[in-house]
């Protein structure tokens, strides 16, 4: 029997189906909040996903808490030592956050295996629990964005935390303007600052392994149509 085509692996959706169908979205603000969690499932998710966000709170100076769940090290499976890749992904991330103007935001490293979260779901359950407690906020990886870690990221985070929100990534990528399959009826926009809108596309340029090529006719984790996704003023959040 053969297994359906990964949907991360098709051919994706363009930027430019997205621009005015989101256009409906209604918006809301950030700016109330005093603290927030964020959980990576990967290093550079919480920057794809909310990077503009965090740079705006950064300067409005709420407490930040990253919590990277992995070091990322399978993004280039059977390409060098998985070892040396976690430590790059690591640099990335703090140069990543010092571009967002967030680079005092605290850190904390799981390290549990990439690409297999769901093993480790429970562990992962019980960390969050203690992790995101007191915090008036949890953005979480979208616990249906077809990528297994995010969905495991994002379960775990959901039974940890009343007031979660999720950020999709790939879902960019598979679904279409209207999608059934995402939930539009929860989800909003936040408007990003000029200045975070900069301070993000610089921090998404500091994940070299994910955007360069990685050879064997592999290309980048993240090609130029995907990271177009990652460029726009305002950030979608589903509640």
């Amino acid at each position: 029997m053969s297994l359906a085509p990964n949907p991360i692996d098709a051919p994706g959706t363009d930027e430019a189906s997205w621009s005015t169908w989101l256009n409906a979205l209604p918006y809301a603000g950030m700016a109330w909040l005093a603290s927030a969690v964020i959980v990576a499932a990967h290093p550079d998710d919480e920057v794809l996903g909310v990077g503009g966000l965090i740079s705006d709170l950064a300067a409005a100076g709420t407490r930040l808490r990253v919590i990277a769940v992995t070091d990322g090290e399978h993004s280039h499976r059977g390409l060098g030592d998985p070892a040396d890749l976690a430590r790059r992904r690591i640099r990335e991330t703090s140069a990543a956050l010092r571009a967002l103007g967030a680079g005092t935001a605290e850190v904390i490293r799981l390290g549990l295996p990439d690409s297999g979260l769901g093993r480790h779901e429970g562990e992962l359950t019980a960390e969050l629990r203690r992790l995101v407690a007191g915090f008036d906020v949890c953005f979480a990886p979208w616990a249906r964005d077809l990528h297994p870690d995010h969905e495991a990221a994002g379960r775990a985070a959901n039974r940890t935390s009343q007031r979660v929100l999720w950020y999709p990534v790939w879902m960019w990528h598979w679904a279409r303007p209207g999608d059934p399959r995402v939930p539009w009826d929860g989800a909003f926009q936040v408007p990003l600052s000029p200045r975070a809108v900069a301070g993000k596309r610089a921090a998404i340029g500091c994940f070299d392994s994910q955007t360069e090529d990685r050879g064997r006719a592999l290309g980048p984790v993240l090609s130029p149509a995907m990271l177009a996704h990652f460029t726009r003023a305002t950030e979608v959040l589903f509640r």
